[in-house]
């Protein structure tokens, strides 16, 4: 009896909730693993599937978003020994739990904080409520390979957002794998797409595309490029985070700025009875 050879995994993109390879059909090697080398037709076809998800997503309540971050802690801490395989350290893994879970309690909580009654000269409720941006472009980080992508991609989706995530060319097996946690999480497809790939490639795209509203540049570290992204994001007046500093500590209190950042806010006056 010959001996079995055990089936080779392919590191595919996750796309509109399913995972295709490239439509180039390239692929690039990483730990002795096939991953797909993502062009800018798939770039494009991410906001696609991210722009279709918008109003599914947007439209449902504060609630149900924080039971399916939940849901994707749960099953995140099911496969933990998955990615310490990977070469994830067992404690990143928790702290990216962890911060699944964090953010599935702001869901509810943010409108209150955020938003409220503004006091005005005249007969009249004048309310703000804030309301997510659309589609967000996002370049995860290098390092911390989970806890980095973990925290840009929760914040973003949260309030409402869908995400086109750009994966760090070096870490791309933490960024699929992430992606199988979430399409097993009750995520509606679309909501989270993740490209893997060059990021010279993808990116351009991305920050040029006249159907995503914000780019989420974190995980840029050439300066050049940056600013190009930056230019390029101008011509639709796109939000833009920028890149953070090579020491930033991703383990400390995120806080709320990267939920606020990708949020606008509607004003409503409504008169008040007599």
């Amino acid at each position: 009896m010959s001996e079995r050879v055990a089936v080779r995994k392919t590191y595919k993109l996750f796309v509109g909730g399913k995972f295709p390879r490239s439509e180039s059909g390239r692929s690039y090697l990483v730990q002795d693993s096939n991953v797909s080398l993502a062009s800018r037709k798939d770039a494009r076809d991410a906001v696609v599937a991210a722009r279709a998800a918008v109003k599914g997503w947007a439209g449902a309540t504060a609630y149900n978003r924080g039971q399916i971050l939940y849901r994707v802690a749960e099953m995140l801490e099911g496969r933990r020994e998955q990615f310490v395989a990977l070469g994830v350290p067992g404690d990143e893994v928790d702290a990216a739990t962890d911060r699944w879970v964090w953010y599935a309690g702001w869901s509810d909580k943010l409108p209150q904080v955020y938003g409220g009654a503004n006091p005005v000269a005249g007969p009249y409720f004048n309310l703000s409520a804030p309301e997510p941006t659309g589609v967000v472009a996002v370049v995860a980080p290098e390092a911390p390979a989970l806890l980095g992508l973990v925290s840009v991609i929760a914040p973003a989706i949260v309030t409402g957002n869908t995400v086109v995530v750009a994966a760090s060319p070096a870490a791309p097996l933490a960024a699929v794998t992430l992606a199988e946690v979430l399409a097993t999480s009750d995520l509606p497809g679309g909501v989270v797409n993740i490209l893997t790939g060059r990021l010279s490639e993808t990116v351009p795209t991305l920050a040029a595309h006249m159907d995503v509203n914000a780019v989420d540049l974190t995980g840029v570290t050439d300066p050049e490029l940056a600013a190009d992204l930056e230019v390029k994001a101008a011509e639709n007046l796109k939000r833009v985070l920028r890149p953070v500093p090579p020491d930033h500590d991703w383990s400390a209190d995120p806080g709320l700025r990267r939920m606020t950042a990708l949020l606008e806010t509607k004003t409503v006056w409504h008169p008040k009875g007599v």
